[in-house]
């Protein structure tokens, strides 16, 4: 059975920075797309970010593009989103999730999800 492990969540003060992991096991991380959800409080879950390499297609929704970057790191099975000048709306729970199509991260992050993780707090505040 899949499992994704997000960690690395936590409070930061605006400007700040952080790296979330998202540990894979019982699947092949080539033959998945992976991308990074948020769900703010009373908010809908939002997709951020999406990788395949695969097809070495990639994805960054407008609210995070240059300031969040997404990568992996095949040796370990995970992948990272690394996330510079944090601002108080990036306040959320952070999943990552994989995505088995083979369809890639174009044009807009994934296109099903066959496996969640749990999730991740991270809190921006002063």
């Amino acid at each position: 059975q899949a499992q994704l492990v997000e960690s690395g969540g936590g409070l930061v003060q605006p400007g700040g920075s952080l790296r979330l992991s998202c540990a894979v096991s019982g699947l092949r991380l080539g033959d998945y797309a992976i991308g990074w959800f948020r769900q703010a409080p009373g908010k809908e879950r939002e997709g951020i970010s999406c990788l395949a390499t695969y097809d070495r297609t990639t994805y960054y929704a407008d609210s995070v593009k240059g300031r969040f970057t997404i990568s992996k790191d095949s040796a370990k099975k995970t992948v990272y989103l690394q996330m510079n000048g944090l601002k108080p709306d990036d306040t959320a729970v952070y999943y990552c999730a994989a995505d088995g199509s083979g369809y890639g991260c174009q044009p807009n992050g994934l296109h099903g999800i066959d496996y969640w993780g749990k999730g991740t707090l991270v809190t921006v505040s002063s």
